[in-house]
């Protein structure tokens, strides 16, 4: 069947441009394979990244039909399954372009420094003094090794940075590759500076907080890594080690939780208040949002009331079960 491939094509410093490329394909061919052809058969001059053609590698990271993928192990047939999309002609189109949240070299490729930068902000290494053991080789149990199979199975592709929205309008976030890369070392029983490394991912918003929790970055991984659950697992981490006043986003979620379970749902009256006033301790903090509360209140925004929802003891009970079994699984 025949397939218009439309290919972003861009130089540094210049403004993209389409080229269209017509192709006989089949539906099993993956997008690789095309653009191979387009390179060999059609235009030499198009620019890519590729390597082990196999889903290893993650050399082919670039945006297929406007997400990030991995153009060896996605295929034309799912690709025109997902996005029927044509010119009117009755040909079926795929758009290609490069990673976002990266600058373009050239067409498709895009310099990674700033992933690799990040990735080595985290130190993604086991502790030099946790490497100091007798041993021949670095050993771990099966059951310690099986509590690092998922962030592990990350091949550092970057579709998981081209798509964050956090890295896209912060950018000293260091992206869910680096955390997921650092929630493998949180995790790791070998290394020994875990206390060291959770308050370095909570500085700020250049680490776990800066996490949007869009669920972008799990909807483009091809490996399942699943890199916003990962940097949950850090949060809670620093959850379970600090106090609420110890900073507005550990206290966010800790008011959060603790008012759905006094009312079924957030009682917005307090909300504010709490989190950024620290539980009506931090005066600077009220003073911040007082402008805020007054516009609601001149305005008839502000709720004067709260009415606890139906079944708060329910979702009491269900927050406190939660707890519990998180409680025993760490344990």
């Amino acid at each position: 069947m025949k397939v218009s491939f439309k290919v972003y094509r861009q130089q540094p410093q210049e403004a993209p441009r389409i080229a269209t490329y017509l192709l006989d394909v089949e539906p099993g061919n993956t997008i690789l394979e095309c653009l191979n052809r387009i390179k060999w058969e059609l235009d030499g001059t198009l620019a890519f990244r590729k390597n082990c053609r196999n889903t290893i590698c993650g050399s082919c990271g670039m945006k297929i039909n406007h997400r990030s993928a991995l153009a060896c192990k996605e295929n034309v047939g799912q690709e025109i399954e997902r996005f029927p999309t044509d010119s009117g002609t009755g040909i079926p189109e795929i758009t290609i372009a490069p990673m976002g949240n990266m600058p373009v070299v050239k067409d498709l490729v895009v310099d990674m420094t700033s992933f690799w930068d990040n990735l080595e902000a985290v130190d993604p290494y086991v502790s030099t003094k946790g490497r100091k053991i007798p041993e021949k080789e670095f050993l771990q149990t099966p059951e310690a090794r099986s509590q690092l199979e998922k962030s592990g199975n990350c091949i550092l592709c970057g579709a998981c940075y081209s798509e964050c929205n956090a890295r896209e309008v912060n950018p000293n976030f260091v992206g869910p590759h680096a955390l997921a890369k650092a929630q493998r070392l949180v995790n790791d029983d070998r290394d020994t500076e875990t206390e060291a490394r959770l308050e370095k991912y909570h500085e700020g918003i250049q680490g776990t907080w800066g996490c949007t929790r869009c669920y972008l970055c799990n909807a483009v991984c091809p490996m399942g890594v699943a890199p916003m659950d990962r940097i949950g697992e850090i949060k809670q981490d620093l959850l379970d080690r600090k106090p609420a006043h110890d900073s507005r986003s550990v206290r966010h979620r800790k008011v959060l939780i603790d008012l759905v379970k006094d009312g079924g749902w957030i009682d917005e009256r307090k909300f504010g208040l709490m989190v950024m006033g620290d539980y009506f301790r931090d005066l600077r903090g009220l003073l911040e949002i007082a402008p805020l509360g007054l516009r609601m209140l001149t305005r008839g925004k502000f709720p004067m009331f709260f009415e606890p929802s139906q079944g708060t003891s329910e979702v009491r009970s269900l927050i406190e079960s939660v707890q519990n079994l998180d409680n025993q699984s760490s344990q």
